[in-house]
């Protein structure tokens, strides 16, 4: 006696559900919304002829421009379940279609981040070649002023050893009191004895002070003009490869889905 075996059923076939679809093209729809909000609020009020203000924008809308492609992205996954579900009809005019409008919003937003690839490197330029133009300004106003100071001092420790030595009173006073010591009362004689060696020997102390000072200001120039240096080259590169990037990928999704939106109207 035979048995025969139960039939086996083929295996359900699992679709996605509609309620997916509408979340995705509700979330994306509003996260594309949402940051145009976004960038439109971050170029209000224009200041376009100011620098400062072109560096900060377009640094900060590339720094934001990923989310409107991950709404682009969420919107069409939701068509595209729709689409699989049989639920997406065909439309004569493109003027009706969402999806023509996002397409078409794609490319303007990979034309603005084209824009900013050249804008930006520009910018940054400018602005290193005046903040290093500003540190070269400030380093000679520094050594101008230690150069006015060092002479002040200069005339004021002439005066000082002068009036000691055409005062025996004051010498003597000076003596007592134990302002000057043996070395210094030593100095003071030859001074007494050879007025020129006073001349070298104050002109030496000054110019010993002014050469470490001018050593510490040129040290501290170099490293503020290495320090702009280093901050333009990461700006420059960071903005700009992140430029790029949102360029191909909105260029590349809006081109690719006029070119098939226009196909399936044709």
């Amino acid at each position: 006696m035979t048995h025969s075996s139960p039939p086996t059923s083929a295996p359900k076939e699992i679709l996605p559900s509609p309620l997916a679809a509408i979340s995705l093209k509700l979330v994306g729809a509003i996260t594309i919304l949402a940051a145009l909000i976004d960038f439109l609020t971050l170029l209000l009020p224009p200041q376009f002829g100011n620098r400062a203000w072109q560096l900060a924008t377009t640094t900060q809308l590339v720094d934001r421009g990923i989310v409107p492609l991950v709404g682009i992205a969420l919107l069409f996954t939701g068509y595209w379940i729709d689409s699989s579900l049989g639920r997406v009809p065909r439309r004569v005019s493109l003027a009706l279609d969402a999806r023509f409008w996002t397409c078409l919003l794609s490319c303007l937003l990979g034309l603005m981040f084209l824009f900013t690839t050249v804008l930006h490197p520009n910018n940054v330029r400018i602005q290193s070649r005046e903040a290093l133009s500003q540190v070269a300004s400030e380093a000679t106003e520094a050594t101008s002023e230690l150069e006015q100071r060092l002479s002040a001092d200069l005339n004021a420790r002439r005066t000082q050893i002068a009036a000691l030595l055409e005062n025996e009173e004051q010498l003597q006073a000076a003596i007592a009191s134990g302002e000057l010591d043996e070395a210094q009362l030593a100095q003071i004689e030859r001074f007494r004895n050879n007025p020129e060696e006073l001349n070298n020997f104050l002109n030496s102390q000054v110019g010993e002070a002014q050469n470490q000072l001018q050593t510490r200001i040129g040290e501290q120039q170099k490293e503020a003009e290495a320090r702009l240096k280093a901050e333009a080259l990461k700006a420059t590169v960071r903005v700009t490869l992140s430029s790029l990037l949102l360029t191909f990928g909105y260029t590349f999704i809006g081109w690719q889905g006029l070119r098939r939106l226009l196909a399936m109207v044709n």
